[in-house]
């Protein structure tokens, strides 16, 4: 079952130095709060991974807090590279960093097989692309049935996958709504889960037609951070910030501006500075 506790408990109890760690949110609740989170604690030599990875990951790579990262497309949505990332892989600022890069197909169907508690994916994929030149984990494997030959990857496992949804109701069950990217796919894969919330409620209002409820036994922890998804957008309760990613490329450029911007919005910080964003008024904390 899962408990309901502050973010801080919620990082310190479940995200660990060399842990495999997955934030995910498709363009839409993306978990910046608990990112934040980890960076203040001081984890470190975590291996990230990611679909998408941008300016969250960006972040935390910076900081050196990730020694590797496995994703599928990286940048700065709508604006251009992210450079602390890129600093990372070319100039090995502020440690290197092992990056395993798959497509989008791979990496879903992987964190598919990792749900299913199987060992790897396989689909029909990589045909004529160049990635399993450079990508030892890229397989190929006959189906003993037709004698087609797929693309395999191994399943994805994290030791912790973190999140950011609507609501939990008090017993921990969690509603996500609006655009749902591999949420509900890489929670049941890992093997401890963190989720943040806009608020908590005493049940859960009838759901959307595209929408998920992960139940409590599949949930680690729930952490109510009202605008815990700023810059990204939660549907229902606050638009993306476009400001901020355009704003982002000027910050990350260079190492010392990062630095400080680190320092002022993230050490000096704490998930209740996200409330500001939040555009509904949250319920009253369990």
């Amino acid at each position: 079952m899962a408990k309901i506790v502050s973010l801080a408990e919620a990082i310190g109890d479940n995200v660990r130095d060399g842990d495999t760690v997955a934030m995910e949110g498709f363009t839409h609740l993306i978990p910046y709060a608990a990112g934040h989170e980890v960076i203040r604690q001081g984890r470190k030599n975590l291996f990230l991974v990611r679909m998408t990875p941008d300016i969250l990951y960006d972040q935390l790579i910076g900081v050196g807090a990730a020694r590797g990262m496995k994703f599928s497309w990286g940048g700065n949505p709508g604006v251009g590279s992210l450079h602390r990332f890129r600093d990372a892989v070319e100039n090995q600022w502020p440690r290197p960093l092992e990056i395993e890069e798959h497509s989008h197909a791979a990496m879903a169907n992987a964190y598919e097989a990792g749900a299913a508690n199987l060992p790897f994916a396989m689909l029909r994929g990589y045909i004529g692309a160049d990635l399993p030149k450079v990508n030892a984990s890229i397989k190929q494997i006959t189906c003993p049935f037709t004698s087609e030959v797929l693309a395999a990857v191994p399943a994805i496992r994290p030791d912790v996958t973190i999140i950011h949804a609507q609501r939990a109701d008090r017993k921990g069950n969690v509603l996500i709504e609006g655009i749902v990217g591999v949420q509900k796919e890489a929670v049941l894969a890992a093997k401890r889960s963190i989720i943040t919330v806009e608020e908590i409620v005493d049940e859960l209002a009838p759901p959307s037609p595209n929408s998920v409820v992960l139940p409590t036994w599949a949930v680690t922890a729930v952490s109510q951070v009202p605008g815990g998804a700023f810059p990204s957008y939660a549907h229902g309760y606050y638009p993306r910030s476009n400001a901020f990613y355009i704003g982002w490329d000027e910050i990350a450029r260079d190492r010392e501006s990062f630095t400080a911007w680190i320092k002022e919005n993230v050490l000096d910080a704490g998930p209740e500075d996200f409330a500001r964003h939040a555009g509904r008024k949250p319920a009253k904390a369990a």
